[in-house]
């Protein structure tokens, strides 16, 4: 026993000494190493789309397989999605429509602030809320009157805050935002739900009174706040009307256009989606005119209110995108051009039949861009608020513009002057074939 204790602390004492020479080698290693090369993993990142990313040191370049270089060699060939802006048309700022499915506002107010722009009316910063909330009334007349049977929910159409303002006016953001305290954000959350269970209680009464219409009103103001009758607006007292009137707007100087073909072409139809509570009537045309038709107009002026389907994996806000790529899976999606499908009115015929198309989001198309390898997209502005790398513009392609419209809106100008061009050409083509005297 005593034996193995005294080799023991023999053993204890040596392996001590070991590991105290150890520490102090590992000491004088670790002070011959320069600072600088210490840290330099550590001490600058570079920041890419999907996150921050280390900069290589001299050394991992040194190291770097010749493999890599010339993958690294292939990609930089490869060129990155930049746009060049060949049509602007002058827009308003960009804003957000928060926690409300009231998008159809805030695209349409946008686009009629640019048409007031286009017509020499000035700069104004219309109201989105005050048409929302007479669009509730309208709703809830409709919701009643259909004994629940219609649609009531927070969405609309272009068309519907056109007429809107055409019968109830318009108002500036400044004298009504639709919310008591203008610091916070919009949401129609629970607004919708108490409106819509009084609304279902209403309707199964057997017998109404007019009552109803004043509780229902109350209940949007309580939560949107009192429209005004009366405002003094740049130093001049308007009513919603007289403002509009002033302003020279008209709603009748507005055109819906569509492309299915479920409906004869160069008729008119109500388009059966469910935010078309109004049952408002779309002209019809081959997807090529309406391809012809936005490019005309932003080409001389006139901006385009552009109702569509966002839910394709193409699709990106925050990366300012919209593409329609043959392998929606590929890696590079919204990093660099790729190839994408070719849309064919059959197509975009079966992406509606099959839900797969639906009018889930509208926005303002103000421009034409292309990337850096030429290829054609549409500039919108979004009501998401100032995100993504293009502040709250997104550039969709052609290809996805094709497929993914459901309707635009456009000044009837554009349209009639587009068919004069037509006609002109078609007249002076038509003169340089017809055979000339003599021959």
């Amino acid at each position: 026993m005593n034996g193995g204790r005294v080799n023991f602390t023999g053993e204890f004492m040596q392996n001590t000494y070991q590991n105290i020479i150890v520490k102090l080698s590992l000491l004088i290693a670790l002070a011959l190493i320069p600072m600088s090369n210490s840290f330099a993993q550590e001490d600058v990142v570079a920041k890419t789309a999907d996150g921050v990313l280390p900069k290589a040191t001299e050394t991992d370049k040194e190291t770097k397989p010749a493999v890599e270089d010339e993958q690294e060699t292939v990609e930089k060939a490869v060129p990155k999605y930049e746009f060049t802006i060949e049509q602007s048309i002058p827009y308003t700022n960009v804003k957000s429509q928060d926690s409300t499915g009231t998008c159809w506002s805030f695209a349409t107010a946008s686009f009629i602030e640019s048409e007031l722009i286009r017509q020499e009316k000035g700069q104004h910063d219309l109201s989105e809320m005050f048409i929302v909330k007479n669009i509730y009334k309208d709703k809830a007349q409709n919701y009643v009157l259909r004994q629940g049977k219609a649609n009531f929910s927070q969405g609309a159409l272009a068309h519907d805050f056109i007429n809107s303002a055409h019968q109830f006016g318009l108002v500036p953001e400044e004298i009504y935002s639709g919310r008591e305290d203008n610091s916070k954000r919009h949401d129609h959350a629970e607004m919708e739900v108490v409106m819509k269970g009084f609304l279902e209680a209403v309707a199964k009464q057997k017998k109404l009174s007019p009552r109803w219409k004043v509780a229902s009103d109350k209940i949007l103001d309580t939560y949107l706040g009192d429209s005004p009758i009366r405002f003094t607006y740049r130093d001049r007292s308007y009513s919603p009307k007289e403002f509009s009137e002033s302003l020279g707007f008209n709603g009748k100087d507005y055109q819906s256009i569509t492309s299915f073909t479920h409906h004869p072409f160069g008729e008119s139809f109500v388009l059966e989606i469910p935010d078309n509570y109004s049952n408002g009537s779309f002209h019809n045309v081959p997807i090529d005119e309406l391809m012809e038709t936005i490019d005309f107009a932003i080409e001389n002026g006139f901006s385009v209110a552009w109702d569509g389907d966002v839910s394709e994996k193409g699709f990106s806000a925050t990366r300012g995108i919209a593409v329609l790529p043959t392998n929606a899976n590929r890696r590079d999606l919204f990093t660099r051009p790729g190839e994408e499908q070719v849309v064919t009115q059959e197509m975009r015929q079966d992406a509606f039949s099959s839900f797969a198309t639906t009018d889930d989001h509208l926005m303002h198309l103000v421009g034409i861009s292309r990337d850096t390898e030429g290829n054609k997209y549409y500039v919108v502005k979004n009501s998401w608020g100032e995100i993504g790398k293009h502040k709250g513009f997104i550039h969709l392609s052609e290809a996805f513009v094709r497929l993914k419209t459901v309707a635009v809106i456009v000044h009837k100008d554009a349209v009639a002057a587009m068919k004069q061009v037509k006609e002109t050409s078609e007249k002076e083509k038509t003169e340089v074939s017809a055979p000339t005297l003599g021959s």
